[in-house]
């Protein structure tokens, strides 16, 4: 999805497309780039691709049909990512993801410090309960650059990313977000998505995708 074309040529395109796989690493700097409530994490762990282990990784190679990225002349600066059906995901990733880094990452003996709290997430991930899934089996995550943000790209990826569901019969969707992150709370909920939990700091937030979901 080009824009831009009449505009001056030494201002580049920006795309949005599908996910490939040498998109990895993208995935991986990006989520650290916004990994401190939106802000860059990159001083607050030792480990630069422990954050992408959890929050970005999986999703490119056990799912990339789920995720798109954005891109510029400068490279890939955004994606959207995610699952169709986060029960079967999780049950993946117990089985395909886990238990690689699960030998190269020893449990912490506390969570005293963001390396070992993702760490402690890596031998312990977390469950999304049944009263979320089935409602809103598909869940994903957004993330973008400073250069791309306040552009409205953010709802165009979503637009995006939720048409792909609904081609593929989902019927509704959630998402997690800090309840630090103020602006990215306004815009889901802006957006339209509605908050259906809080677990500690963070709120769970849904959007209907059919009209068969139920309450």
């Amino acid at each position: 999805m080009p824009i831009g074309r009449a505009a001056s040529a030494c201002v580049p395109d920006i795309v949005l497309r599908r996910y490939r796989a040498d998109d990895l690493d993208a995935l991986y700097n990006i989520c650290l780039k916004t990994g401190d409530a939106g802000h860059d994490a990159t001083a607050l762990y030792g480990d630069p691709k422990i954050l992408g282990h959890v929050y970005a990784g999986p999703y490119g190679v056990l799912e990339p049909e789920s995720c798109f990225v954005l891109e510029d002349g400068e490279g890939v600066g955004g994606y959207i990512i995610g699952a169709r059906d986060t029960y079967a995901f999780e049950k993946r990733m117990e089985r395909e993801w886990w238990p690689d880094l699960r030998a190269r990452y020893l449990e912490p003996p506390d969570k005293s410090a963001p390396d070992r709290h993702i760490a402690h997430l890596i031998h312990h991930p977390e469950r999304t309960p049944r009263f979320i899934n089935e409602p809103y089996p598909a869940h994903l995550h957004i993330d973008l650059l400073p250069r791309f943000q306040g552009k409205g790209w953010g709802k165009r990826m979503i637009d995006r990313w939720l048409d792909t569901m609904r081609e593929r019969n989902v019927r509704g969707a959630h998402l997690g977000v800090g309840m630090r992150n103020a602006r990215a709370v306004w815009f889901y909920l802006k957006y339209g998505f509605k908050e259906i939990a809080r677990e500690g700091g963070t709120l769970i937030l849904a959007i209907t995708l059919s009209s068969e979901t139920t309450e």
